[in-house]
C-alpha cells in the first residue's frame, strides 16, 4: 500500500512540525508511544509535555521513556489535557510546534474511561493560544464505540467552524473501510 495508514501519516505530520530543540505536547499519553516519538524528535534540547488522567497510562509512558533513556526529555502530568495551559510553563508559550491526541480509551485499559469532546475542544483552544505560528495539532479520532461517535461529531463541528484566518484544517481518512476506522484531523495554526 502506498497510501500512508493513519498512524504513520500522523507521525509524518508531527515529524514535519518538530525539530531538535522544539517543544511538543502529547495530550493523551496512553502507553507512551507518541510521547517517545516526540521525545526523539525534540532531541536533548527540546521537551515534551504529556498528559493523561490514568495512573496506569502515566506509569506505562514513564517506563517506555526510561527504557529508551529519554525520560529527561519529558514531563508527565497526571491530569486532563484541558489543564495544559495551567501546567505548561509560560516560558514555553509560543515555542510549542506540535501536539498529538489519540482520542478514545486507553488500549488494553478500562473502556469506560474515554476522552470527551468538551475537554478536547478546551485543550485545542488552549493550544491555538500558546502554540508557535504554523504549529500543528494532530487528532487521531477513534470513534467505533458509543461515546466515540458523539466526540467525533462534536469535534468535526468545532474544527469545521474554525476561522480560516486562524487555522488550516485537514481531514485524512479512508472512507471505504469497515468497522469505523480511525481518521485524522490536523490543525495548523496560522
Amino acid at each position: 500500500m502506498k497510501l500512508d495508514k493513519i498512524l504513520p501519516f500522523a507521525q509524518t505530520l508531527l515529524a514535519k512540525a518538530v525539530q531538535p530543540g522544539n517543544i511538543a505536547v502529547d495530550a493523551t499519553a496512553g502507553n507512551g508511544i507518541d510521547t517517545l516519538f516526540l521525545a526523539k524528535l525534540t532531541g536533548n534540547d527540546g521537551h515534551v509535555y504529556a498528559f493523561d488522567i490514568q495512573d496506569e497510562a502515566i506509569a506505562a509512558t514513564s517506563r517506555r521513556l526510561q527504557s529508551a533513556g529519554m525520560d529527561n526529555r519529558s514531563t508527565l502530568f497526571l491530569t486532563g489535557h484541558e489543564n495544559m495551559k495551567a501546567m505548561i510553563p509560560e516560558s514555553k508559550y509560543g515555542k510549542i510546534t506540535a501536539a498529538v491526541f489519540n482520542l478514545g480509551y486507553l488500549p488494553g485499559g478500562d473502556k469506560t474511561i474515554a476522552t470527551k469532546a468538551d475537554t478536547t475542544i478546551s485543550a485545542i483552544e488552549q493550544l491555538l493560544e500558546i502554540m508557535a505560528h504554523e504549529g500543528i495539532i494532530v487528532l487521531v479520532i477513534y470513534h467505533g464505540y458509543p461515546q466515540g461517535a458523539d466526540e467525533r461529531d462534536s469535534l468535526l463541528h468545532y474544527v469545521s467552524n474554525l476561522p480560516q484566518e486562524q487555522a488550516h484544517v485537514l481531514q485524512y481518512s479512508f472512507i471505504n473501510q469497515i468497522n469505523h476506522p480511525p481518521f485524522i484531523i490536523a490543525i495548523e495554526k496560522r
